[in-house]
């Protein structure tokens, strides 16, 4: 590592250009952005301000003020290969002589605060906590702000006091107020934070966006594996239809067993006899049904005869024989243009001309350590990169079935993939609750996190709900008889997903990513390998904060562990103030609390906990509905509090019970409840709860009023 020290005289020297591009105030291009470089900023320190460039746009400006006459300065910038970091130091060398920053951070509108460093003191920082968000807003926990678009991180180091809050936030910049105290303030500048700081060479995000949309469905996998025919998918999409797509299930995706073999196109275009009408007869059946079909793919080629005739296509030895390895067979090579012309190209466009719209591309962890890792002197003979042949081949999927199609990269975590593929399936066969916290920091930055399918089993409270707080894929697989029952009512209220930023751009638990760099050393795919996300989680405690123009609050998911109390400063919350907390599935108020509150045991009929915490208001405020595990961040339009009417608008689902949950202090005396738009079925109170039902026999905006 090398370091460069950088006098506060020489920073203090501005050129005309950095002046008026000063005074010019920030401005963000969203479209098209150019790649920033990989260098530090310029820092111009005076008497009592301070101000950090990039790429000629400001920043960070910022208002000195401090104790005492003496103030030192430096700044300093360190070099450890591609990772630079540069750190402005001030200090007053006096404990007992405060600095105070008061200022302003500009970002592009994909910039939002978070923690950019795991916390160096775990026992004042609490448990373990998945942090998410959906919306932008305040939590003390915050010390930095990321712009995802240009891939850098501004943070403040721990000790001072920190509070940053959105200022103004827009289609083209974000800006957040940042006040920072203490003795001593590091600020602290980390241009191309995810690509060279994590360490993801291939990341590139001013090329490309994060699926925006939630990504909920059905998978055919745990439900009949390689059995699957025509007559189950068409049944299940008709029980699937009607019973939770008015819940926001979308898509519907048929796995492994509908093609004639793997192969050329011919074996995946015209499928086995179990489907007599063909794929494009199935994918318009589901999309008659309201639904986005979607297909598996394995990329392994398993055809003797088409590696005999054509062995240009493929890896070979050095006698010019095509190789073979595990669960891949016959790696293609995807340097070979023709091969992809003949084989993938073909496959991937006739899948979208026959109408599918969702794409799970399998065996891509074969397709690199067994094929091409495991093969490297193939490469090395013809003076190839084979994670650019690896990349080529993805890019061709890419191309045939185009960026308006979502694609999953399957199995396992594929860090040579980022920015092709949309989403990744992080971990084995089988729901991880680990990975939600090993790869948290990937998840809407890099890609959408895929935990796999969820079945809805005795666990189906619990998988459905850290699921959704976290903003991951959330696709099911059971046969439809289950979806007529009411086991589906967890499935009901965690869907749709909504988008989440992460609160933490490191991972939560850090053991698979710190393995990353194995990736290049894996010959064998068989079984997840040491960075793959695992299967025994080491958090239980996952939070979503809600930010709406009315209002914000929290809601935490516990999936287990030990908590005599749950601290709200944990959370980032002050805690000098009350604290209405409520479970979300007993739908119960735990009660009114300062500083922290006792969660008590977990119900076996859940094995979770969900808990809705808002600042007390003295008067009646909502505290959830049950539409969704958000709380009311889903369908809640809008909410106000005028005199003695507690209003609001939501969109209900047809035919769906729709609970309005409000604490109801006992001074206040409840005359009636009202809607516009919908049936009031019932407004019951159960002690400080009042419990008003909506109902409507179509999907509607409605708006609602309780009076008092």
């Amino acid at each position: 590592m090398t370091y460069k020290n950088v006098l506060t005289k020489t920073l203090s020297s501005l050129t005309l250009l950095s002046m008026l591009l000063l005074t010019a105030g920030p401005s963000f291009a969203q479209e098209n952005a150019a790649a920033p470089p990989n260098q530090e900023a310029l820092v111009d320190i005076k008497d009592s301000t301070i101000t950090f460039t990039y790429d000629g746009r400001l920043l960070f400006r910022g208002t000195i003020r401090f104790d005492g006459s003496v103030l030192d300065r430096q700044v300093k910038i360190y070099e450890d290969g591609r990772k630079i970091q540069q750190v402005a130091l001030l200090t007053t060398h006096s404990s007992n002589k405060k600095i105070r920053i008061s200022g302003t951070v500009y970002g592009s509108a994909e910039s939002f605060p978070c923690e950019a460093d795991r916390p160096t003191d775990r026992a004042s920082q609490g448990p373990l906590i998945v942090r998410n968000a959906s919306g932008i807003g305040r939590n003390l926990r915050n010390r930095a702000v990321y712009d995802r678009t240009f891939d850098w991180a501004f943070s403040v180091d721990a000790n001072p006091r920190v509070v940053l809050s959105p200022l103004k936030l827009g289609e083209r910049q974000n800006s957040f107020s940042i006040d920072i105290e203490g003795y001593e303030i590091v600020l602290r500048f980390r241009p191309r934070f995810y690509q060279a700081h994590r360490g993801l060479q291939y990341f590139e995000p001013w090329t490309y966006k994060v699926w925006p949309k939630s990504v909920v469905g059905w998978i055919s996998w745990f439900a009949f594996f390689d059995r699957v025919t025509e007559k189950d998918m068409m049944e299940t999409a008709d029980v699937f239809s009607s019973t939770l797509r008015p819940y926001g299930y979308e898509y519907f995706q048929m796995d492994d067993g509908y093609q004639r073999g793997n192969g050329g196109p011919e074996h995946w275009l015209k499928p086995n006899e179990k489907f007599p009408r063909g794929l494009k007869y199935l994918a318009g059946y589901i999309k008659d049904k309201g639904l986005t079909p979607g297909l598996w793919m394995g990329v392994g080629i398993f055809e003797e005869s088409l590696a005999l005739q054509h062995p240009d296509w493929f890896v070979r030895d050095a006698q010019g024989k095509p190789v073979t390895g595990n669960w891949i067979q016959y790696p293609l090579d995807a340097s070979n243009s023709q091969a992809l012309d003949s084989i993938v190209r073909p496959i991937f466009r006739g899948f979208r001309e026959q109408g599918w719209e969702y794409f799970k591309v399998d065996g891509l962890r074969h397709l690199r350590y067994e094929g091409y890792n495991a093969h490297r002197d193939y490469f090395d003979r013809r003076k190839l990169s084979l994670v650019d042949a690896f990349r080529t081949y993805v890019k061709t999927v890419r191309g045939a079935i185009g960026r308006d199609h979502f694609m999953l990269g399957c199995w396992g975590i594929r860090p040579e993939l980022v920015g092709i593929i949309d989403g990744c399936r992080i971990g084995d066969d089988g729901f991880s609750y680990a990975g939600l916290a090993q790869y948290n920091s990937f998840n809407n930055i890099v890609w959408r996190n895929d935990p796999d399918h969820i079945e809805l089993n005795e666990d189906a409270y619990r998988s459905t709900m850290v699921t959704s707080l976290t903003g991951s894929l959330m696709m099911l697989t059971d046969k439809p008889a289950i979806y007529k029952t009411s086991v589906i009512e967890p499935a009901r209220r965690t869907a749709p997903v909504l988008f989440t930023l992460p609160g933490q751009l490191y991972d939560v638990d850090p053991s698979r990513s710190d393995m990353l760099s194995r990736v290049d050393a894996e010959v064998t795919g068989s079984g997840p390998r040491p960075f793959d996300a695992g299967y025994v989680p080491q958090c239980h405690l996952y939070s979503l904060e809600l930010h709406r123009e009315f209002g914000s609050w929290i809601v935490l998911g516990r999936t287990g562990g030990e908590f005599p109390t749950i601290r709200f400063n944990h959370l980032g919350i002050p805690g000098d103030r009350e604290y209405l907390v409520f479970e979300f599935w007993s739908k119960t108020l735990k009660g009114i609390f300062v500083d922290g509150f006792d969660p008590g045991p977990i119900d076996p009929k859940y094995n979770c906990q969900l808990f809705s915490i808002r600042p007390r208001e003295n008067r009646p405020q909502l505290l959830a509905t049950n539409r969704h595990v958000s709380c009311g961040g889903l369908e809640v339009r809008s909410l106000s509090w005028s005199e003695t009417v507690l209003s609001g608008t939501s969109e209900l689902v047809a035919g769906d019970s729709y609970v309005i949950y409000i604490f109801e202090p006992a001074e206040f005396s409840f005359k009636k409840a009202e809607c516009a738009g919908a049936q009031v079925v019932s407004s019951v109170k159960r002690g400080l709860v009042r419990e008003v039902t909506l109902r409507s026999s179509a999907p509607a905006l409605v708006s609602w009023r309780v009076l008092y």
